[in-house]
């Protein structure tokens, strides 16, 4: 049957995709037939890509049935996710697929990366995209003639169909695009004639025909060789007796029995212990890998193994069969826990592969996001969470590539000491491990370890384990460590006459989901949809219950922001639901007056004149009248540079009761998000990613907008605050400092965003030199991006354990900045840097995320000028940390 193998990978929005729906709230899944004979099993669409698990692409046909089938009637066509006329790949296929059988058709290759496929039993010559199309396997030998678009179901000529990522033929709704570690696998064999349901991105798994998947080692014959723990080990990455059957001893430190790490743990007695590293060559652990024997071998035990030596995906190991384990009754030394600070070095930690560490030093957050999805959280040494390159160093540098390799050797995984995937609906309803309602896992905590843990090399990443599986039921005696809760339950007080704040609301909509035609959704774990995937121009909730959930938390983030004046970022436009274009902004700030009292809120009205052709989602103001008055209307800046994001719009503010002298302005924008581009927008792999150069444009176009506003109202004091998807050092950001404008946001020593381990700002407020000189304060208030995903509103009951709350932690996945201004003649003003909070104390703890990205970026952004290599040098030690490797590939073995 389909193995149902799960990866880790860095995965979209939600657990399940949801299904289309007309207009009408209620959720229809066509009752027809499925496909009762041969189905696609599974599709791998990345092969060759850099990272990828395979060289090539492949398609895996299955038969469910109980009788042979004859494939000589059928093919495999492809057609591309736009297109509507007849397939352009077409592959006759041959020969037969046995009863409960695989038949693997192996296609072409992106470049020369990853493992060979088992032998295919056919190989197809035309390509198929990685980021959508559809794979027909059609009842007949020739091109079907334009099939049709949208949901294609009970069509004689069409067997089966899979469509992906941005297809437009499917059967129900696509399912979502994989990644270069994860293929399209089934989970069960009933075909259900809705592809994002019976599609999971998993890892890949090809089998062909004749059932060869992933070679297993093979059990030498002869008498098995004595050998100790670290001989089998050796001193290298590879064991010198790989390909042996040995006979050797050790004590039990881990095991494994469920998670599906089917395998447990065992070190020589005696060792461990204080280790010199310069000295210790060869590990004492090794990892035993056998399903027969695991329930047999209990902690503390001392055993005798024989088994075949093998390397899997990195790691060293002994596979035993039923019968090869012997439980000794003589006495050992148990092995001590090695008390070290875990190396950054990759040959010192192949030294301690699978031996007991407690480790010591101080260790930090530096990544959560994969906590959501696979209980494990990646750490780094020090006190600070790593930093994102171009944040605190010149893209396409010596200085870039060097801060790149150092923050990927500076993580460590802290596991579960499982491969469960908790977003698939078969383990949705286990609770999550570590996350906790009460003890946060917030990028930038401190790590305080309280057992001892296992290291080990897996799923391309050195991880540290329990010594069995975690669960939310055993934490109480199985967590190996706790996280400081480095929450704040305001930002810190920027003093002034006025706050300003820049807020992005994570695709606030009041239109929802289920008002519309053709929307798919993300569901939770029963189903119900949570947020709009794709199919409509909704991106927000899927239904009022789910915006209710959205709203509060937005609602109770901005109110305790303080502020007086807030750009916003995200929000409907309207307009394009045919409502007035200020109707979601309107319902946002009734929202926050009903929980802060009327009138407290208000906000700007679109001016008159509007740009033809806007984006979905747009920029706006809210401000409290009572402190605060407009000035003149709003202005759009329309731009054809902003064809592709979204317009900056400018609004005059002044004091209440300050007079003319009390002015100021605020330009607030969303520029081209970092996705991938063509042309000169493609990506330079330099740390940019795709459409820097649009986002040079409106940088351009923005400051040439501020002169030209400056002009014409006589205003000096300006900020440009918004989400501009770029990081410090970055291009766009250079063209705005250049232009006469101060990152005040910077000495702050925060960041506001968090991507892939590493923390950088892409939120910003530039000040002009007036408005420079008047700040008084200013704090990025991390409630967002150092909080894990698992608490948003659009992952609302996708697991068993209820984490959301209608608080401001995680109302957003970027933190908002406030900034302080003295806006009257008579004010005193702090001459000190701009950007430093009045009381830098107030609700802060020093470190921590109050501070992510903190000590390390705070002192390189200090200099104003670009990261030196003597700089970088200091930068490096503090990055540099516990850690090897990115989270890509997990594969349960059974």
């Amino acid at each position: 049957m389909p193995r149902m193998i799960h990866a880790r990978t860095t995965i979209g929005l939600a657990v399940v995709v949801g299904t289309a729906l007309a207009a009408s709230p209620v959720i229809a899944v066509p009752a027809l037939a499925a496909s009762a004979g041969v189905i696609i099993n599974e599709a791998y669409v990345n092969g060759g890509s850099a990272g990828a698990s395979y060289l090539n692409k492949y398609v895996e046909l299955y038969n469910p049935t109980d009788a042979a089938v004859d494939l000589s009637t059928m093919s495999l066509q492809y057609r591309s996710a736009t297109a509507a006329a007849n397939p352009t790949g077409v592959l006759p296929l041959s020969g037969t697929i046995p009863a409960g059988g695989h038949y693997l058709i192996q296609g072409t290759s992106n470049a020369a990366n990853g493992e060979a496929l088992p032998t295919p039993d056919a190989t197809l010559s035309f390509s198929f995209a990685g980021g959508g199309g559809t794979l027909f396997l059609a009842n007949q030998t020739t091109a079907l003639s334009a099939p049709a678009t949208g949901s294609l179901v009970n069509n004689p000529a069409v067997v089966d169909l899979l469509g992906y990522g941005t297809s437009n033929t499917f059967e129900g709704t696509p399912a979502a695009a994989p990644s270069v570690t994860t293929s399209l696998t089934r989970s069960s064999t009933t075909d259900s004639d809705v592809n994002s349901v019976d599609f999971s991105a998993v890892a890949p798994t090809p089998e062909n025909s004749t059932g060869g998947q992933d070679p297993e080692p093979e059990e030498p014959s002869g008498p098995p060789t004595p050998a100790s723990i670290a001989e089998i080990q050796g001193t290298t990455d590879t064991s010198p007796l790989a390909g042996q059957r040995v006979v050797t001893r050790g004590v039990v430190t881990a095991s494994y029995p469920t998670g599906g790490l089917n395998g447990y743990v065992i070190q020589t007695p005696g060792t461990g212990g204080a280790l010199d590293l310069a000295s210790h060559a060869a590990s004492d652990a090794v990892f035993v890998f056998s399903s027969a024997t695991v329930q047999q071998a209990t902690v503390g035990a001392y055993v005798e193994v024989t088994g075949a030596v093998s390397e899997y995906q990195g790691l060293t190991e002994v596979t035993v069969a039923s019968g090869g384990l012997t439980v000794l009754a003589e006495a050992a030394t148990p092995p001590a826990p090695a008390t070290i600070a875990v190396p950054t070095d990759a040959a010192q930690r192949e030294s301690l592969e699978s031996m007991l560490i407690a480790p010591v030093g101080d260790y930090t957050v530096t990544d959560n996001y994969d906590t959501n999805f696979y209980g494990s959280v990646v750490l780094t040494a020090g006190s600070e969470p790593l930093v994102t390159p171009t944040s605190v160093t010149e893209p396409g540098s010596a200085e870039y590539r060097a801060l790149l390799a150092a923050n990927e050797a500076a993580k460590v995984t802290l596991d579960d000491g499982s491969s469960t995937d908790f977003s698939s609906s078969a383990n949705s309803s286990t609770p999550l491990p570590y996350l906790t309602v009460e003890a946060p896992v917030r990028i930038g905590a401190g790590v305080t370890f309280t057992r001892p843990v296992v290291l080990d090399y897996r799923f391309e990443a050195w991880s540290l384990q329990p010594t069995q599986q975690l669960t939310a039921v055993n934490a109480a005696e199985v967590q190996p460590a706790t996280f400081e809760n480095t929450r704040t339950p305001a930002p810190a007080a920027v003093g002034g006459d006025a706050a300003v704040a820049s807020f992005n609301v994570l695709n606030y909509f009041s239109t929802t989901g289920d008002e519309l035609t053709g929307c798919s959704f993300y569901t939770d774990r029963e189903g119900d949809p949570v947020t709009v995937n794709r199919g409509c121009d909704a991106r927000g909730a899927a239904e009022q219950e789910d915006l209710d959930r959205q709203q509060a938390k937005i609602v109770s983030a901005i109110n305790a922001l303080d502020a007086d004046v807030v750009s916003l970022e995200e929000i409907e436009n309207s307009a394009r639901f045919g409502e007035a274009r200020d109707a979601a902004l309107a319902q946002l700030t009734a929202a926050l007056n009903a929980a802060a009292g009327a009138d407290t809120w208000a906000f700007v009205p679109s001016p008159s004149a509007i740009p033809a052709d806007e984006d979905v989602i747009r920029t706006a103001f809210i401000y409290k009248p009572a402190v605060i008055t407009t000035v003149g209307p709003s202005v759009i800046l329309d731009d054809p540079a902003f064809v592709n994001a979204r317009d900056p719009l400018s609004q005059v503010f002044a004091l209440a009761d300050g007079g003319d002298d009390s002015q100021f302005m605020v330009i607030v924008n969303h520029f081209k998000s970092k996705s991938s581009g063509t042309g000169d927008d493609a990506n330079q792999n330099d740390g940019q990613s795709g459409s820097n150069a649009s986002r040079v444009r409106q940088a351009n176009a923005l400051v040439t907008f501020a002169a030209d506003r400056k002009a014409e109202t006589g205003i000096d004091r300006v900020l440009l605050s918004g989400d501009f998807n770029a990081y410090e050092k970055e291009d766009p950001i250079d063209v705005i400092l250049a232009a006469g404008y101060t990152d005040i946001g910077e000495a702050t020593g925060k960041k506001s965003y968090a991507f892939e381990g590493a923390v950088g700002s892409l939120d910003h407020v530039f000040a002009s030199s007036a408005a420079a000189a008047d700040v008084t304060g200013t704090d990025i208030w991390n409630i967002n991006s150092v909080e894990s995903i698992a608490l948003e509103y659009s992952r609302y009951n996708y697991n068993a354990l209820d984490l959301y709350r209608a608080d401001p932690y995680r109302s957003s996945d970027h933190d908002p900045v406030v900034v302080g201004l003295a806006l009257r003649e008579d004010a005193p003003v702090d001459p000190g840097t701009p950007g430093t909070p009045s009381d830098p104390g107030a609700g802060v703890p020093s470190g921590g995320a109050g501070g992510a990205g903190g000590a390390a970026s705070g002192r390189l952004a200090a200099t104003g000028t670009d990261a030196s290599p003597a700089l970088f040098a200091a930068l490096a030690l503090l990055v540099l940390g516990a850690g090897f490797g990115h989270v890509a590939l997990r594969r349960r073995r059974a």
